[in-house]
């Protein structure tokens, strides 16, 4: 009996990650072009398609924070957040030799992203509120993402420094200019908002089950659900991402592949951890919980410094962010 439920439970985690991640590229693609039909910016369909990619992710978290699995909720999207940085920018500047950034592109996203981790951490060590961490770091998100999407002579007309604003208009551009040439989806139909729509079901539901596994995996191996969460679940979800980051960076398209990090963090952060948590709760803070989530704004703020101190990242600075998430991964299996 009990080698029938590891048996299942195995299963579950397998098909479930493998269809979850497979659907989750249908999902991109066809959620690009429904936004390429309705005249969205590239810097805006960069931002849905990470949320697309980040669908694993966000679902699971969710799924363990309603089965009462809040520290392996919170685990998946903060870890897969230290993933991220680790595979998506560090993964990438090695295998690449040099990913070049604008230092505008790197303090517009830098900016935003270490004000969502900051508000994640004092979230997650209860120092704060959810409901407050939800209102601060959202504002400034969404703001971002408004920005993104105006046109540059309504940009330009806003009640704010003229200095400012053609900085801002800028870096805009000059984010933009690569993602015109890493997201060119074909105009969409409407039959692709309904392929959307059942893609979006199937990830849900396999993410669930991925999930759910892992879960009955870990109870049954006795590893920490700190473990199952913050390192498995959040490795495997964030693999759609890391691979079409790395698939950038080899092409030369590195601000594409830092927004397409940062954006998926953020997102992750509001959508996974602080939207849930308001509703539900977070798990009580532990040293496994805070101790990811300073890995994540720690590793953010070294991810931003040597990038704009280098305008990019060298392949030595790929191995420090590497090192960096292997040291987070050896500590957080130690501690717990």
């Amino acid at each position: 009996m009990e080698d029938t439920v590891l048996a299942l439970a195995l299963t579950a985690f397998v098909v479930g990650a493998l269809v979850s991640l497979a659907t989750s590229w249908l999902l991109v693609t066809r959620l690009e072009r429904v936004g390429e039909r309705f005249g969205l910016s590239e810097a805006l369909l960069g931002v849905m398609a990470a949320l697309a990619a980040d669908a694993p992710e966000i679902t699971s978290s969710i799924a363990a924070m309603t089965q009462h699995q809040r520290t392996i909720g919170a685990g998946v999207v903060i870890g897969s957040n230290v993933f991220n940085l680790a595979a998506l920018l560090g993964l990438g500047a090695v295998v690449s030799g040099f990913i070049a950034f604008h230092r505008r592109v790197v303090l517009l996203g830098g900016v935003v992203g270490l004000w969502v981790a900051l508000w994640c951490i004092l979230a997650s060590t209860g120092l704060i509120s959810v409901l407050v961490c939800l209102v601060f770091a959202s504002v400034v998100l969404v703001g971002y993402i408004i920005v993104l999407g105006l046109h540059r002579d309504i940009l330009e007309r806003l009640p704010l420094p003229r200095r400012f604003t053609s900085w801002l208009s800028l870096a805009i551009d000059e984010e933009e200019g690569e993602l015109e040439e890493s997201i060119r989806p074909s105009r969409g139909r409407p039959f692709d908002a309904i392929v959307a729509a059942g893609a979006l079901v199937v990830v849900i539901l396999s993410s669930i089950a991925m999930e759910r596994g892992a879960t009955s995996l870990g109870q049954h191996f006795r590893i920490s659900v700190a473990i199952v969460g913050g390192v498995v679940l959040a490795a495997v979800t964030s693999l759609p991402n890391a691979v079409a980051a790395v698939y950038l960076t080899t092409k030369g398209r590195g601000a594409a592949a830092l927004s397409t990090a940062l954006t998926s963090n953020n997102l992750n952060v509001v959508a996974g951890l602080l939207i849930p948590g308001a509703l539900v709760g977070l798990a009580p803070p532990s040293f496994a919980g805070n101790f990811t989530a300073a890995s994540y704004l720690v590793l953010t703020a070294l991810v931003l410094v040597l990038a704009f101190a280098y305008r990019g990242l060298n392949r030595r600075s790929g191995w420090v962010v590497i090192c960096g998430y292997v040291a987070f991964v050896i500590w957080l299996v130690a501690a717990t």
